[in-house]
C-alpha cells in the first residue's frame, strides 16, 4: 500500500445523533473511492463500519471504527463513531485523534440532545469541523431550520458552503458557492453533473457566495488586503482563507448530503483533501509535562494508543495516531508507563476487521497493531531519543451503576480478570470492588453501556452473570448524648474473662466544645477512611482501667462502628467517653475489654437517637422546554428537590438533590421520558438524613438478616 506524507493524509472523525447517517456516509465514501464494490447498509447487516455482532442485534454502532479511503492522491482516515451518549468514550478518544470533525445533522430533526453532547468535545479540544446536513432527501427535511438551530448551538462560525436547490423526497441538486456551480446528481446518485447556476437561484447564490468570501478573507490580514483591492477573492485564496478559519475555530463550513443515495459525499472529500487540515497544520501535541511534539516524520518515533479492543480469534488490537517520526515493523518501542520494551512484530491500516498491511506509517497517520503485551489506551510508546508521554485523554465519570456476579461461582475469579480486560478497553466503564458493600459494581455511562457489557460477557467470554440493584454506602450517626455500660463476664475452668466499660457517646462536629461531665486525661482524634471522625477520650481517674486495656476498648468501638448497629454501615462524627469500669486481677485481658467496649458502644448507640445518612448528588438535567413537566414528575416522584432552574441555549436546566439510591432509576427513567433527549450529570453532593420511614425500612431489614446469621 502506498505511503503517503504527512500533507496528504487527513484524519476525519463521523460524529453526529443517532441515526444522523455516519455509518451510511462512511459506507458511501468507501465506495466512492473504489475502496469497497458494493455498497452496504445497516438493514441488511453488511457495512464495512458495523461487523460486530452486538452492532448486528442492536441495528446501531456500539464501537468507533477506523476505515480509510484514497481520493484524488490524498488519503483519508475515516472514524465513525457511535451516536449513543453511553458510548461517549468511544467518541472522546477519536475526536481527540483526528484533525478534522465532520458533524452530520439529520436534515429532520436539527441539532439534537446528543449533537450538543458531541460538541461538547469538538470544541473542547477545538477540533476543525465541518457541518453535513444529511437525509434532504427525506419528506421532513428542512435545510433552513437546521441551519438556524446550528448558528444558535454553535454561533456564527457556521458558514454556508452549499445549499439544497431541491430538498424532499426529489432531492437531486445542490448549489456549491465555492465553486459557483450547481452540482445535479443522477437518479441512483453518485457523479454529478456540474451545471451554471440557474437564473432563479442566481442572486441567492451570490449574495451567499459574498458572505463565503468575506468569511474566508477576514481570518488573515492578507487574504483581507487582497479582498479590499479586488473586491473578491479567487478560488485558491478561498480555500486557503477558510484553512485559517478552520483552525481558528472561527469557519464551519456547511455542506449538503443525502449519505443514503450517494449525493454529495465526493463533493465532501474533495473539500477534505483539498482545506481540511491535516495533522502536520494542528497545534503541536503536548505532552504530560507541557512540552511540544511537533508532527515530524524526521523527529523521534513516536505514537499514542488511543483505542484498545479484544476480538475473538485475533487477540489485543491496539490503535494508535503516530505523533512524530516513522513507525515499521520489527521496531522496539518504550513504554515509560509500564517501564516496558514493546515490538512493533506487524503494522495495519484498519477497514473495518479487515487489516491491510503496510511497510511503515509515518507522523500524522492512524494504524493499528496485534499482541502488545503491556501496552493500554492513554499509553504512550516512543523511541529512546523521545521523552516523555503524551497527554491522556480525559475520560468522563460514569453516570449508572450496578452489581455483577457471575452466575457459576466458580467463575468469580475469571470474571474479575475478564472485567478488568473489559475496563482496559473501556475506560469509560469503571469496576470497583466494594468491601464495605460486599459487592462487585459496575459503573457506566447508561443503562444500554451496561446491557452491552453483559452481552460482551456471555457471547463472546461465555460466561453468564447476573446483574443485581448496588448497594447504597449509607452512613450512620447519633443525634444526642447517651450514656451506657457493659459488663463482660466468661469462666470456663481456669482464668476466665473479665471487663467492664462504661461510657458517653455524643454527637461529634467541629469546633464542639469541650466535655464538661467528666475530666479528660487524654484524647484521641480519629479522622476516618469512609468520613467523619472520632473523637476518643480517656477520662479514666483512680485506676478503674489500666490504661493498657483502653486500646483494646477502643478497638472494640471502631469494630462495631465499620458495621454500625443499625443497618451494618459504617458510623461516624461521634465522640465517645470512657469514664468509668471494673478489672479482674486475674480474668482481665485484652479480649475482655475489646467485647466490653464494642457492646457498650452498640447499647449507647441505640439509646442516642440513631440516624441514617444516605448519600446525595447535585443532578443537572437539560432539556427541551415542552418536556419540562414530564422531567420535573419524575425529580419530584424520586425525592429529589429542585434547587433552581436556569436557561441555556434554548433549552431547560434543571438542578436538583437526589439520593443515590434514587439516581440510577432516575437517569433510566428520565432518559425515557424525554426519548433520549436529555443531558444529564450527577456529582456527589453530601450526606444527609433518610426520611424516618426509610430508615426504619432499612433497619429493620438489617435485624431479619441478623436474626437469620
Amino acid at each position: 500500500m502506498k505511503t503517503y506524507d504527512e500533507k496528504h493524509v487527513k484524519n476525519i472523525v463521523l460524529l453526529g445523533a443517532a441515526k444522523s447517517g455516519k455509518t451510511t456516509l462512511s459506507e458511501t465514501m468507501l465506495f466512492e473511492a473504489g475502496i469497497i464494490s458494493k455498497r452496504g447498509t445497516v438493514e441488511e447487516k453488511n457495512t464495512v463500519s458495523d461487523y460486530h455482532e452486538i452492532e448486528y442485534e442492536r441495528g446501531n454502532s456500539v464501537y468507533a471504527t477506523s476505515m480509510h479511503t484514497e481520493w484524488r492522491d490524498y488519503k483519508i482516515n475515516v472514524i465513525d463513531t457511535p451516536g449513543l451518549e453511553d458510548f461517549i468514550g468511544e467518541v472522546i478518544a477519536s475526536i481527540r485523534v483526528c484533525d478534522t470533525a465532520v458533524l452530520l445533522l439529520n436534515a429532520q430533526y436539527g441539532v439534537e440532545i446528543g449533537t450538543e453532547l458531541i460538541w461538547d468535545y469538538v470544541d473542547k479540544y477545538r477540533k476543525p469541523t465541518i457541518l453535513a446536513v444529511n437525509q434532504l432527501d427525506t419528506e421532513q427535511a428542512n435545510f433552513t431550520k437546521t441551519l438556524e438551530e446550528a448558528r444558535e448551538t454553535l454561533g456564527n462560525a457556521v458558514t454556508i458552503m452549499q445549499y439544497p436547490v431541491n430538498q424532499g423526497p426529489g432531492f437531486n441538486a445542490i448549489i456549491d458557492l465555492l465553486k459557483m456551480t450547481m452540482y445535479r446528481f443522477p437518479p441512483n446518485g453518485g457523479k454529478p453533473e456540474k451545471l451554471p447556476i440557474p437564473d432563479s437561484e442566481l442572486e441567492q447564490a451570490n449574495k451567499l457566495h459574498n458572505e463565503l468570501v468575506e468569511k474566508a478573507a477576514e481570518n488573515d490580514d492578507s487574504l483581507m488586503e487582497q479582498y479590499f483591492e479586488k473586491g473578491s477573492l479567487d478560488e485558491d485564496e478561498l480555500r486557503e482563507g477558510l484553512k485559517i478559519g478552520m483552525l481558528k475555530h472561527q469557519v464551519f463550513p456547511v455542506f449538503c448530503l443525502s449519505a443514503k443515495n450517494d449525493m454529495g459525499s465526493g463533493r465532501l472529500m474533495g473539500f477534505i483533501d483539498n482545506v481540511a487540515p491535516s495533522a502536520i497544520d494542528m497545534p503541536p501535541e503536548t505532552t504530560e509535562d507541557g512540552a511540544a511534539v511537533p508532527c515530524d516524520p524526521a523527529g523521534p518515533a513516536c505514537l499514542f494508543v488511543f483505542k484498545t479492543l479484544q476480538e475473538p480469534h485475533v487477540g489485543r488490537l491496539t490503535f494508535f495516531k503516530v505523533m512524530s517520526g516513522e513507525v515499521k515493523p520489527g521496531m522496539e518501542l518504550i513504554n515509560e508507563k509500564g517501564n516496558t520494551t514493546e515490538r512493533i512484530s506487524q503494522l495495519f491500516i484498519a477497514d473495518g476487521k479487515n487489516r491491510n498491511n503496510v511497510d511503515k506509517l509515518r507522523a500524522g497517520d492512524i494504524g493499528c497493531t496485534l499482541k502488545l503485551k503491556n501496552t493500554l489506551t492513554n499509553h504512550t510508546l516512543c523511541d529512546r531519543n523521545f521523552s516523555g508521554q503524551i497527554a491522556p485523554i480525559d475520560f468522563p465519570p460514569p453516570k449508572v451503576r450496578v452489581a455483577i456476579e457471575a452466575k457459576n461461582k466458580a467463575d468469580d475469579e475469571k470474571l474479575s480478570e475478564v472485567l478488568a480486560e473489559i475496563h482496559m478497553e473501556d475506560p469509560t466503564l469503571e469496576v470497583e470492588f466494594n468491601r464495605e458493600l460486599k459487592q462487585v459494581i459496575l459503573h457506566g455511562q447508561g443503562d444500554l453501556h451496561l446491557l452491552v457489557t453483559k452481552w460482551r460477557l456471555e457471547n463472546i467470554y461465555k460466561m453468564p452473570v447476573d446483574f443485581l440493584p448496588a448497594k447504597i454506602p449509607y452512613r450512620e450517626t447519633i443525634q444526642k448524648p447517651a450514656m451506657a455500660s457493659y459488663r463482660h463476664k466468661k469462666q470456663s475452668g481456669g482464668a476466665g474473662q473479665f471487663g467492664e466499660v462504661y461510657m458517653k457517646i455524643e454527637p461529634w462536629y467541629e469546633g464542639m466544645p469541650p466535655l464538661k461531665d467528666f475530666p479528660v486525661r487524654e484524647t484521641e482524634e480519629i479522622p476516618l477512611s469512609w468520613g467523619g471522625k472520632l473523637v476518643f477520650n480517656n477520662c479514666i481517674v483512680g485506676g478503674a482501667i489500666d490504661a493498657r486495656f483502653l486500646p483494646s476498648i477502643l478497638k472494640g468501638i471502631m469494630e462495631k462502628m465499620q458495621e454500625g448497629p443499625l443497618t451494618g454501615s459504617y458510623v461516624r462524627d461521634i465522640r465517645v467517653s470512657i469514664y468509668d469500669g471494673k478489672m479482674h486481677p486475674v480474668d482481665s485481658n485484652d479480649i475482655s475489654f475489646k467485647i466490653a467496649g464494642m457492646m457498650a458502644f452498640r447499647e449507647a448507640f441505640h439509646q442516642a437517637a440513631p440516624q441514617l445518612l444516605e448519600p446525595v448528588f447535585d443532578l443537572e438535567a437539560t432539556a427541551p422546554d415542552f418536556m419540562m413537566g414530564d422531567v420535573m414528575s419524575e425529580l419530584q416522584s424520586r425525592r429529589s428537590i429542585i434547587t433552581g432552574m436556569d436557561t441555556l441555549n434554548g433549552y431547560q436546566v434543571i438542578k436538583a438533590r437526589t439520593p443515590q439510591a434514587e439516581l440510577d432509576k432516575l437517569f433510566a427513567a428520565l432518559r425515557n421520558v424525554t426519548q433520549g433527549k436529555a443531558k444529564l450529570r450527577s456529582t456527589f453532593a453530601e450526606y444527609a438524613p433518610v426520611p424516618p420511614e426509610v430508615q426504619k425500612k432499612l433497619s429493620e431489614e438489617y435485624r431479619k438478616t441478623e436474626s437469620v446469621a
